[in-house]
C-alpha cells in the first residue's frame, strides 16, 4: 500500500523557514515510523535569492512571492508559517480557511489578542496545529518535567527561569522589525520570554499572575539598508531611529497551583550567549537546566545524603528521543535536532488527527503571559493572566509524545 502524501508549504525563508524545511528533510531519517511520504512542494519569500536558494538548494518544487499561492496550492497539504511576528495572524487565518493545518512560529501575533483569533479560529475548525517552542523538546527538559510530574521533587514550592543572550547587545545592531512595536509587538517579552513563559507552564503548571518590569538600555540603533537574515547578514546606515520595545524584562510570578517563581530575560546582555535556563525546587529535591549545555540535567533527590549536593545527568537513550539523534550518553544533540522532533509531532498530529505537538492553545496561554507582563510593567500592579481555551500541555501529567 502506497504511503500518504504530504505536501509541504513553508512561509518565510528565514533562519526558521530554512530551518523547518530541514526538519521536515529529516523526518525519513530519524522518525521512520512515519508512514508519510513528505515533499516540498512550495515556498515563499518576497526575497528574490530565497526563492532562487528554495528551488536550486532546499530542493522546493517551486517558489513564490505571495503566501496565498501555497495556502491555496491544491498540493500543499500542510504549512510552516515562519514569517515576522505582524503577519502570522493574517497568515494564520487565512490557512485556517483553507483547511491547512499548519506549524507557527512563536510569539503568534502581536498581541495576545491575535494569538487568541489564530487558536479560537484553528479550534472551530478542528485543525490540528504546531507551535515553535524549541526548548521544551529538550531530551533533558522532557526528563525534568517527567521528574517533576512524578513527584520524585516531593511538593514544587518554587521556579525559576532566565533568558539571558546577546544577540541585540551591540548598539550597532540594526533596528529590524523586531524593534517595531508595530511589527513585532514586544520585545524580549514575546521574543526570549515567551519561550520562558512555555518553559515554566510545560514543566510546573499554568502561571496565574504576574508582577513585571521591564527597561530599554539602547535607546536607538541604525536603520537597515540591506536584508539580512535572523540576526546577521544585514547593512546599516549612518541614520539612527528608536527601539520601540523592550531589552530587559524581570518577573515575579504564581501559578495557579500555587508554586511561586522568577523570571528574567535581556537581550543585550554581554556574557551569557543563549543562557536559557530553568531551576525547580521542591520539598524532596531540585532540578536545573541550561541550554547552553542542553544536553545535561542537574539533580538532586533526597535530603539526608552524606554527599548532598547535585548530579550531572548527561541525556541519554532513557531521555525521550535522544537515541534518534545519538547512540549514547556524552555524544551531544544540538538546536536544528529540536526543530526535527517538533516537525515530527506536527506531521504525526497530522496524520493521527491527534495533537499531540504544542498547540495554538499554547502560543496563546504564552502570549497571555506576555500580555500581563507588558501590563504590570506599565502600571507597577500584579496582574492576573487570562485563562485560555482549547487542549494545553500544562493540563496533562502524563506523558504527551511517545
Amino acid at each position: 500500500m502506497p504511503k500518504r502524501v504530504l505536501g509541504v508549504g513553508v512561509i518565510s525563508l528565514g533562519w526558521m523557514g530554512r530551518l523547518h524545511t530541514q526538519a521536515y528533510k529529516a523526518l525519513s531519517e530519524r522518525y521512520r515510523e512515519i508512514d508519510a511520504d513528505i515533499r516540498l512542494v512550495s515556498a515563499c519569500d518576497p526575497v528574490e535569492q530565497n526563492r532562487v536558494l528554495a528551488t536550486e538548494s532546499l530542493g522546493f518544487a517551486k517558489a513564490v512571492a505571495d503566501y496565498h499561492e501555497v495556502l491555496t496550492d491544491p498540493e500543499v497539504d500542510i504549512v510552516s508559517i515562519c514569517s515576522p511576528n505582524y503577519l502570522h495572524r493574517e497568515i494564520a487565518l487565512v490557512a485556517i480557511e483553507a483547511g491547512k493545518p499548519f506549524w507557527i512560529e512563536k510569539p503568534m501575533g502581536v498581541s495576545a489578542s491575535e494569538s487568541k483569533d489564530i487558536a479560537v479560529s484553528a479550534a472551530q475548525a478542528g485543525l490540528v496545529t504546531s507551535v515553535g517552542f524549541n526548548y521544551r523538546h529538550v531530551p533533558a527538559i522532557e526528563k525534568a518535567r517527567e521528574i517533576v510530574r512524578s513527584g520524585r521533587l516531593g511538593r514544587i514550592t518554587n521556579v525559576r527561569c532566565w533568558l539571558m543572550a546577546d544577540y541585540a547587545s551591540f548598539p550597532e545592531g540594526p533596528l529590524t522589525w523586531r524593534y517595531d512595536r508595530e511589527l513585532a509587538g514586544a520585545g524580549v517579552v514575546g521574543d526570549l520570554m515567551s519561550h520562558g513563559a512555555d518553559l515554566v507552564q510545560y514543566v510546573c503548571g499554568r502561571i496565574a499572575s504576574v508582577s513585571a518590569l521591564t527597561d530599554t538600555f539602547i535607546p536607538e540603533r541604525p536603520i537597515p539598508t540591506s536584508v539580512g537574515v535572523g540576526h546577521s547578514g544585514w547593512e546599516v546606515s549612518d541614520e539612527l531611529g528608536a527601539v520601540g520595545n523592550e531589552d530587559y524584562v524581570a518577573m515575579i510570578v504564581r501559578l495557579a497551583n500555587g508554586v511561586v517563581g522568577t523570571l528574567e530575560s535581556s537581550r543585550v546582555s554581554v556574557g551569557p550567549r543563549s543562557e536559557y535556563s530553568i531551576e525547580v525546587y521542591g520539598t524532596d529535591g531540585s532540578l536545573r537546566w541550561n541550554f547552553e549545555k542542553l544536553n545535561d540535567l542537574e539533580i538532586c533527590i533526597g535530603r539526608e545524603n552524606e554527599f548532598q549536593g547535585y548530579t550531572r545527568v548527561m541525556a541519554g537513550p532513557t531521555f525521550p528521543s535522544f537515541e534518534r539523534f545519538q547512540p549514547g550518553a556524552g555524544t551531544s544533540m544540538g538546536f536544528d535536532d529540536l526543530k526535527v522532533i517538533e516537525a515530527a509531532q506536527f506531521v504525526q498530529s497530522v496524520l493521527t488527527e491527534r495533537q499531540l505537538a504544542p498547540s495554538v492553545a499554547d502560543g496563546w496561554a504564552a502570549a497571555e503571559v506576555d500580555e500581563a507582563t507588558v501590563a504590570s510593567a506599565s502600571d507597577g500592579q500584579w496582574h492576573d493572566v487570562a485563562p485560555v481555551t482549547g487542549r494545553t500541555t500544562y493540563d496533562s501529567d502524563g506523558p504527551l509524545w511517545p
